[in-house]
């Protein structure tokens, strides 16, 4: 009798994954809520980002957050991609302000680092601590983290994109002149709610629709939207082992290798296979896979206006010493550790129930499965 009762509690959880397509990625609750509806236009940034912003204040600063984005990416290339995201992760929640730095306090214990689509997927916050304790100490109080942030993404750009090392004729005039120029001059936001992650952050399952509301809303293009989805390369994780690579062609390096993996279908989530559905995502997408340098331009220039997004100002910021807030510097916490320190603990228990083979069309749809452990949480 009891068999035959779990049986039938089995038959109905089927059935219901039928009815419900089961969704895992970035720990999107299951069933699917409605998509939330895209924030206000963000008023236009104040003109204050200039080129070579801190060549007379930190003449070297440029060149220290280069090289120790270069010294972190030499000994593990995926924390160039990672650099990327953290910065598109930033400047999609309250602007380019470094707020997804902001570790958790009494008064706030859900910063935006623990937002679902943030937590523990999201990295490179150790390369903005060293970048930063080093630049206190060449120049103390000058240097903003949402400076840093936006210098590593370009850098993590530059070093991905074909530039393995760094010259000494990048570092001639203070780093500021090689690889391409990113505006500076952003202030550091205060506030940083996990609550803001989801409706700003594109989702994994959204289409072309959805994606073009929310990109607009940030003052990008449809255009700016595909040039940047260029950037879905390297690995995603169960833990903290590779398991499911994003770009299996060339995972290590940013190319324009990802749109011939979406004409071909062999892409990780719904929101990539989208792009073949209407003409006009579909034409950049063919045009982006004929033209790697023309790709790779628009791509930076992609870059540099998302790093205007909402950027604050003396006004309404400040330059933290401590990019995590006030805590002093190498204090560990469950946001600011890699998802190794606690992939055996409790933290998250409803993780231990996501399950790659419940991705259902958000996994590469139309074309094959990834090479992947058939088990395991799909963390990127």
């Amino acid at each position: 009798m009891a068999a035959d009762k779990l049986a039938a509690l089995v038959l109905v959880a089927l059935l219901g994954c039928v009815a419900h397509t089961c969704q895992a990625s970035y720990r999107y609750p299951n069933p699917l809520p409605p998509t939330p509806s895209p924030p206000p236009p963000a008023a236009p940034a104040p003109a204050v980002l200039t080129v070579g912003y801190y060549h007379k204040t930190c003449h070297n600063a440029e060149k220290i957050v280069r090289e120790v984005v270069e010294d972190a990416v030499k000994a593990n290339p995926g924390i160039g991609a990672g650099l990327i995201r953290l910065f598109f992760h930033d400047c999609f929640v309250r602007g380019c302000d470094a707020s997804v730095l902001l570790d958790n306090t009494t008064a706030n214990p859900q910063p935006e680092k623990f937002g679902i689509p943030n937590f523990p997927s999201l990295r490179g916050f150790e390369v903005i601590d060293a970048a930063k304790e080093k630049l206190e100490k060449e120049c103390e109080g000058v240097v903003s983290c949402a400076d840093i942030v936006a210098f590593a993404g370009r850098d993590a750009t530059v070093l991905l994109s074909g530039k393995k090392k760094f010259s000494f004729l990048d570092f001639l005039w203070g780093g500021w002149k090689s690889g391409f120029d990113m505006p500076a001059g952003r202030y550091d936001g205060n506030v940083s709610l996990a609550s803001e992650t989801l409706p700003n952050l594109p989702p994994p399952f959204a289409n072309v629709s959805v994606l073009e509301d929310m990109f607009r809303v940030k003052g990008l293009s449809l255009e700016d939207m595909v040039t940047l989805s260029g950037a879905h390369t390297g690995q995603c994780s169960r833990g903290g082992d590779p398991t499911v690579v994003q770009d299996p062609e060339t995972p290590d390096d940013l190319d324009n290798q990802y749109y011939d993996n979406v004409q071909k279908r062999k892409v990780l989530f719904k929101s990539d296979a989208t792009l073949l559905s209407s003409q006009t995502t579909l034409r950049l997408v063919d045009n982006h896979a004929k033209d790697p340098q023309e790709w790779l331009k628009q791509f930076k220039a992609a870059m540099v206006k998302m790093g205007s997004i909402e950027v604050k100002t003396e006004a309404n910021g400040q330059i933290r010493k401590h990019c995590r807030g006030d805590q002093v510097f190498g204090e560990r916490t469950r946001a600011t550790a890699s998802s190794d320190d606690f992939a055996n603990d409790n933290f998250f228990p409803d993780l231990s129930n996501i399950l790659i083979n419940d991705i259902g069309d958000n996994i590469n749809v139309g074309g094959p499965a990834p090479a992947a452990s058939s088990q395991g949480l799909l963390l990127c």
